[in-house]
């Protein structure tokens, strides 16, 4: 309830929801979604699988679901929220959640707190896995993936894709430069250069370094990039090939590929699929 809470934003119209849409397979079409009171910085990637990566956001600057939960409420960029006092007090006012909160945190003196309105929308983000056809084809089923989905695994594998996008998340657990034979912004076209994790660290050797995102149903989730600067999935692997191998993919290279990743796209959790009716 509280991910498709807009209360819990400062003006009353933004949720998790909003730039994590169930029809988008909660992730955004557009390139930079807008929080509560500004422009997010970053393309808003899909929150299924989420909780399994290593860090949080494009340049890791939260360290889990639950730290990215709470840090969202406050800050232009997400809730915008100037305190987590404000949502606490929304919440408090609300009795259905005063008595869910009950129920959820039996412990507490005071339940309704930042810390647990974290706890419950990161909850709820654990349950977000996908399971594929592509792990059936891991388990033994060898009829799970065409003659052509398996080329296209091959390929995969072949041209080196697998030395970032690897895991049980085909990604996600670790950190890369974006653009290593050549800058990004030269294929991308992107309208401004993010410097990437540098803008955390500081540090020269992390300027246009990323976290690697997760494959899994990528095919549902354009656009691609940190900044969502491009559309189409097949100028995606283009590029990831021109400046991450250095190799210039051909169309059937590019095709095969895609039927691969196809086979990553999993069924959203039942419980998932709807948004719930929240409380007046």
């Amino acid at each position: 309830m509280l991910f498709f809470e807009r209360r819990l934003s400062v003006n009353n119209m933004v949720s998790c929801a909003t730039c994590h849409a169930i029809e988008y397979y909660y992730s955004s079409p557009a390139p930079k979604q807008m929080g509560a009171l500004q422009l997010q910085p970053r393309n808003a990637p899909t929150v299924l699988n989420s909780a399994g990566q290593f860090v949080q956001h494009w340049i890791g600057n939260r360290k889990d679901v639950e730290d990215q939960a709470l840090k969202s409420l406050t800050g232009p960029p997400a809730l915008g929220n100037p305190s987590e006092e404000i949502v606490i007090k929304k919440l408090k006012s609300i009795p259905t959640y005063v008595e869910l909160f009950k129920k959820a945190f039996p412990n507490d003196k005071e339940p309704i707190t930042a810390e647990n309105i974290a706890k419950a929308i990161g909850a709820f983000e654990r349950i977000l896995i996908t399971p594929s056809r592509f792990d059936k084809f891991l388990k033994g089923d060898k009829k799970a993936l065409t003659e052509e989905e398996k080329r296209g695994l091959k390929t995969f594998i072949e041209i080196g894709c697998v030395a970032c996008h690897n895991g049980v998340l085909v990604g996600g657990n670790t950190y890369q430069k974006f653009g290593i034979f050549e800058p990004y912004w030269k294929y991308t076209k992107s309208d401004s250069i993010d410097e990437g994790r540098y803008v955390v660290t500081k540090k020269d050797e992390d300027r246009y370094v990323f976290k690697v995102p997760s494959l899994r149903n990528v095919v549902m989730t354009p656009p691609y990039f940190h900044d969502g600067s491009v559309e189409s999935l097949e100028q995606a692997i283009w590029i990831m090939g021109k400046v991450q191998l250095g190799k210039d993919l051909t169309k059937e290279q590019i095709s095969d590929i895609i039927a691969f990743l196809k086979t990553l796209t999993g069924e959203i959790p039942q419980e998932a699929k709807h948004p719930p009716i929240l409380p007046p």
